[in-house]
């Protein structure tokens, strides 16, 4: 029901129209070239996967490298993108209920939404965040034979979950700021 869902962002403002416009702005371009390298990382995991499968049937390949690799863009290529998906309303907020319920309530229910899955996200970025330090301090490395280090995939956990936040804060202010004028 994603008609529902552009309904919806049809009738508010948007966000780079309140007072964070310059962030909106900002985060808009960022999401923008998140999402390109999140595409072009997918891409080359595809091919990292494909050529383990192929390196290892036809000549019995080890395929640590390619297997930790393909993880790491993927998971970077997730939680990078996450803000841009978002934006778009792309995570939460399921709309099976939005066409039953009244404007008001609805309204009330993606603030309540909103604002939950700010907490969590906030949440989620701060232990990141304490992992990225963890693994940057103590040079924590991967247990495979390949061993590279952990900062990297939790630096983009972290970087990801951070954007995301910052996007659910910028989508909550425009809806307070919205709701407030209505």
């Amino acid at each position: 029901m994603t008609h529902i869902i552009d309904e919806t962002q049809d009738r508010q403002p948007p966000a780079s129209r309140d007072a964070g416009a310059p962030v909106s702005v900002l985060l808009d371009r960022i999401n923008r070239v998140v999402v390109l390298l999140s595409s072009i990382a997918l891409v080359i995991a595809a091919v990292v996967l494909t050529y383990s499968v192929f390196s290892r049937y036809f000549f019995h390949f080890s395929t640590d490298w390619q297997d930790e690799l393909s993880v790491f863009l993927i998971v970077g290529a997730v939680f990078m993108s996450s803000a841009a998906i978002q934006a778009g309303r792309g995570h939460v907020a399921i709309e099976a209920v939005a066409g039953l319920l009244p404007a008001r309530v609805n309204r009330v229910r993606m603030l309540c939404v909103d604002l939950i899955s700010l907490l969590f996200c906030a949440y989620f970025t701060w232990k990141s965040w304490l992992l990225l330090d963890e693994a940057w301090t103590e040079n924590f490395h991967s247990e495979s034979t390949w061993g590279p280090p952990l900062w990297i995939p939790y630096s983009l956990m972290t970087v990801g979950m951070g954007l995301l936040s910052l996007q659910l804060l910028l989508q909550l202010g425009a809806g307070l700021a919205w709701t407030r004028r209505a």
